[in-house]
């Protein structure tokens, strides 16, 4: 549940100590107000990584995000694809998103078989994952005629809790 941010209270010290001064101990609506933007940042998700294929005319096999580490916990896996040349008969495209929780778990997204260059799909699934395992994510990907299919993937792995 975001946490709303009241807005910047209008005294933030008690009355100064030194006369004319900028001295004092903040107000104890300015302590509140401060705690309540540091939940506000604690709570707001991390980009962890991001990564942009163009021009793809094939499968990506399963491919680790780019992570130092990986904490246990709750995290939000998103990608955005799009048809950039269409082929000459027809296409498909499926994105899929693998993880462990325990044992090892994937999510696709449907296929994208449009097959012309305003063919678009987006996905975005939370996943709870263990402790140093590896988020990943690939392609399957076919096309048939003498132009193959050229898309665009974007994904991006976001640390929420």
């Amino acid at each position: 549940m975001a946490v709303l941010l009241p807005p910047v209270p209008e005294f933030a010290v008690d009355a100064p100590i030194v006369k004319n001064s900028i001295s004092g101990r903040f107000t104890q609506v300015m302590r509140y107000w401060l705690i309540t933007l540091a939940d506000r940042v604690n709570e707001t998700p991390v980009l962890l990584a991001s990564e942009t294929a163009t021009g793809q005319v094939a499968s990506v096999t399963a491919t680790n995000f780019a992570l130092t580490s990986v904490l246990p916990g709750l995290y939000r896996l998103s990608m955005a694809a799009r048809v950039t040349t269409a082929a000459t008969t027809s296409s498909s495209l499926i994105v899929t998103f693998g993880w462990t929780q325990a044992v090892a778990c994937t999510t696709s997204s449907v296929a994208m078989t449009g097959n012309t260059t305003a063919t678009t799909s987006t996905l975005s699934v939370l996943v709870r994952v263990d402790q140093n395992s590896a988020i990943t994510y690939a392609t399957t990907y076919a096309s048939a005629g003498a132009t193959p299919m050229a898309y665009r993937l974007d994904v991006t792995c976001e640390q929420v809790l």
